[in-house]
């Protein structure tokens, strides 16, 4: 099983390369945009993706981020 986590893209940082800068949960590192890239990437700043292994693979909602946020926190509190 694959776990994605919730980063809202930043930055376009290499259109050629498709990169761009993602923040999740508070960290920000550079993905590959290439699953979720349509004509204007420009366009994929401020949305949300599921995160894994360095590739934004699909967009989801502000709801839906905020969602599974919410459960990860919740499952942090509860191991700890």
């Amino acid at each position: 099983m694959c776990l994605g986590i919730p980063g809202r893209i930043t930055a376009i940082t290499d259109a050629a390369r498709l990169m761009a800068m993602a923040e999740v949960s508070g960290v920000r590192r550079e993905v590959n945009v290439a699953c979720v890239a349509g004509h204007d990437l420009e366009a994929l700043v401020g949305q949300w993706a599921l995160i894994h292994v360095g590739f934004a693979m699909s967009l989801i909602d502000a709801d839906e981020a905020q969602e599974t946020l919410d459960q990860m926190a919740l499952s942090r509190e509860s191991l700890a």
